[in-house]
């Protein structure tokens, strides 16, 4: 297989319960060329990788050969969501369809079969029971064949690879009862044991067809709002925008757009995509995406993202990111990645779907021949309806359905709170977690130091700035970021550095006009034997207040101190309490010095704190956590954070920082907000706890409903009626989660 893949997120067609996703992704695994394959019941989806050498109609005709349908053809359109959405309007529709036809038929077979046991009925209903079974067989028929072709179909796709699953099931039971009603019916003589003619099952085969396809329709729409996440993010964006072409407006559909295109925003708008205002100013609802219920204000130059809300004023802007280039585009692709993504808390589900319907139809064949073998007169008459009880009260739907329900809502309520997760098994460890690493910049604080103080020793204030902000022209890290803006403010001027070199965690160095500059810690002091003495106490007193305090030495000599500080973001310090009040051990790391690190510890409540930490030492710090038996998250925002980020159980980056952090994350927040942080592992705490009662509820069903159905305490009209709801129940219960409140 080539080096080079593609990865395909695309709806499979047919698919009825679990066993349905074990025989997709092994149609489609045992393919060559055809990697990373993974089956999503909930949303009806297929994720997989292939090669450059292989064509998708190769995939395609993998599923086909098990009467499933990989719907490619939604690749061709415009806007795939809106394929989507038609597929599963469609399917609904189709189920509808069937179920009103089902009724309209099965109504009068219920009726007779049920009324014609009464003598008032029989001085009335003017056939005799040899005619009338006629009857039902024509009203049964239409039933069987139409309403539950589906059904039938699978059943005999299947058959041919010996494999099985819910609608061989429903085919082989509700087949029997048609099955030995119709030879009944047609040739009385072949089962007659006595002058009396025996029972037809019409009605049951009937019955059970019309309750299986409502709880199919019912599930068809219960499985559309565990996806109602993702479609209002679709929402977000407008259908149609106005651009300038020609020096005049013109109304064109969103899927026209192009990069570099000028849009028209008035209030009110949705914004369709992202880009840079070119002319006008206005505020902007960003609350959708980022959480912040304060509109930000829009100037000339200033970034917008596609899906939030134009307020008051008018601007045009230039786009420049669409589609999955767009910051909304990330978002709907990393939702649906994780919606269509297995928790590892599915593997018990997979395995006993995988031989649950064997299993089922070998007990149902066991429970018949018992059955037979009962002395009794209708021996054969119970046996046939225990055998069809059991194929119909299983339900291996809602074990295929208990896991990847939960995991959509779940993920789609992150979403919609600013917190997304990566894919299933990073849901899943989040509630797993006993102590989170916090970066202090950029994660407790907000980022962007400032400069506080400037001491000198024998050289003017603004001699010094200016010759600092001179070396640090070169540097791009944050602190430099700090004194060159304020040296800016200042109006100082600044001369070109020459030699300049950077040492990791340490500080700089360069020649300025002749004079050879040194810029650093107290450890680059030490480094190169810079006595500090004469400004330690200053040092120190700075350290004390949280300050990240840097030495400045011309020739050698100490000339000065700048201190510059990061402002704590004001959510930290409650983040932090919540962090420990759910029994988290919170831990800081920074490459500040001790006493400055212990200042801002103290400050938000943290008890335990790493300093003086290189960058390539925020790695090992997680793997010192991790040797002590912890399972460790990391929270960062910086490409330094990422080999930490990679190494902790969980990573978690603050959407505010790179986008190299966020791809290295499981988790990414949005609103850069550590509140997110506890709001994100409570969100894990309560989707795992509906998983396991959605597995409960699955699982218990099946081991209390087979056996009733054996022991001949279960008609199986009741079967295929709690078989239809279980699923529906369990879908419910996932649904739940969205009313719960998180952080």
């Amino acid at each position: 297989m080539s080096t080079e893949t593609k990865k395909y997120n695309l709806p499979v067609e047919g698919m009825t319960c679990a066993s349905c996703v074990a025989r997709v992704e092994k149609a489609l695994s045992k393919t060559n060329g055809i990697e990373n394959v993974s089956v999503n019941f909930a949303n009806e989806k297929v994720s997989f990788e292939i090669g450059e050498n292989v064509d998708l109609d190769t995939a395609k005709k993998a599923v086909e050969k098990y009467g499933y349908k990989l719907k490619t053809e939604i690749l061709k359109g415009e806007k795939i969501e809106d394929s989507l959405n038609e597929q599963i309007d469609e399917n609904y529709n189709k189920l509808k369809n069937d179920l009103i036809f089902s009724i309209i038929f099965t109504l009068p077979i219920f009726m007779i079969s049920m009324f014609r046991e009464f003598d008032w009925f029989s001085s009335i209903w003017f056939l005799n029971d040899d005619y009338t079974n006629k009857v039902l067989l024509i009203l049964t028929t239409p039933v069987i064949f139409i309403s539950g072709k589906r059904f039938y179909k699978v059943f005999w796709l299947n058959l041919k690879h010996f494999s099985f699953e819910m609608n061989s099931l429903v085919a082989i039971g509700t087949g029997a009862a048609y099955g030995y009603s119709l030879i009944l019916t047609l040739f009385p003589n072949l089962l007659r044991v006595s002058t009396d003619l025996p029972h037809v099952y019409f009605e049951t085969a009937a019955v059970i067809i019309v309750l299986i396809t409502m709880g199919k329709l019912l599930e068809s729409r219960s499985k559309r709002k565990t996806g109602s996440a993702i479609q209002k993010l679709f929402e977000l964006k407008p259908k149609e925008v106005t651009i300038i072409t020609d020096l005049k407006e013109k109304r064109i559909k969103i899927g026209l757009l192009k990069i570099g295109d000028i849009v028209v925003i008035k209030p009110g708008d949705k914004i369709p995509a992202d880009g840079i205002i070119r002319t006008g100013m206005s505020v902007v609802d960003e609350s959708m995406l980022t959480g912040e219920s304060a509109p930000v204000e829009k100037k000339i130059g200033s970034k917008i993202i596609g899906g939030t809300m134009n307020k008051n004023g008018s601007f045009n802007f230039e786009i420049t990111a669409l589609g999955d280039n767009s910051v909304l585009g990330q978002i709907i692709k990393l939702v649906q990645e994780a919606q269509g993504s297995k928790a590892p808390i599915q593997k018990l589900a997979d395995k006993v779907s995988s031989l649950f319907v064997p299993l089922v139809i070998i007990i149902a064949f066991v429970t018949f021949i018992g059955w037979m073998f009962y002395a009794d007169a209708n021996n054969f008459n119970i046996a046939l309806i225990n055998f069809v009880a059991i194929l119909i009260i299983a339900c291996p739907c809602a074990l295929g359905l208990a896991t990847p329900t939960a995991i959509m809502v779940g993920t789609g309520i992150g979403a919609q709170h600013g917190i997304l997760i990566k894919n299933g098994e990073s849901l899943e460890m989040a509630h797993k977690i006993d102590t989170i690493v916090l970066d202090k910049t950029g994660t407790i604080t907000v980022g962007i130091p400032t400069v506080t103080d400037i001491i000198t020793n024998g050289i003017h204030e603004r001699e010094l700035l200016s010759i600092v902000a001179s070396v640090e022209r070169k540097s791009e890290h944050p602190i430099a970021a700090a004194i060159i803006d304020h040296s800016n403010k200042l109006k100082l001027d600044h001369a070109e550095p020459e030699e300049f070199k950077s040492f990791t965690g340490l500080g700089v160095s360069a020649a300025v006009n002749g004079k050879k500059v040194l810029i650093g810690n107290i450890n680059q002091m030490k480094q190169n034997n810079i006595n500090v003495n004469e400004l330690f106490l200053e040092y120190e007193n700075l350290s004390e207040q949280g300050k990240t305090t840097i030495f400045c030495t011309i020739n050698g000599q100490l000339k000065g101190l700048i201190a510059v500080e990061d402002p704590i973001k004001s959510t930290s310090s409650e983040a932090i309490k919540k962090m420990k009040k759910s029994g988290l051990d919170v831990f800081m790391l920074t490459g500040d010095n001790s006493k400055t690190a212990e200042a801002i510890a103290k400050r938000i409540g943290i008890d335990n704190y790493f300093a003086e930490v290189m960058p390539d030492q925020k790695m090992e710090k997680v793997k010192e956590l991790q040797r002590q038996g912890r399972k460790v998250a990391m929270v960062g925002d910086g490409i330094n954070d990422s080999p930490a980020l990679m190494t902790a159980d969980l990573g978690i980056a603050m959407g505010t920082g790179t986008d190299i952090a966020m791809e290295s994350s499981d988790i990414t927040l949005i609103k850069g907000d550590l509140n997110s942080v506890v709001a994100a592992i409570e969100l894990s705490e309560k989707t795992i706890r509906t998983i396991k009662q959605n597995l409960f509820w699955a699982f218990i069903y099946n081991i209390i409903g087979i056996p009733l159905a054996a022991f001949g305490f279960l008609n199986p009209m009741i079967g295929a009626l709690a078989m239809s709801f279980s699923s529906v129940s369990v879908i419910t219960n996932s649904l739940r989660l969205k009313k719960v409140k998180i952080g």
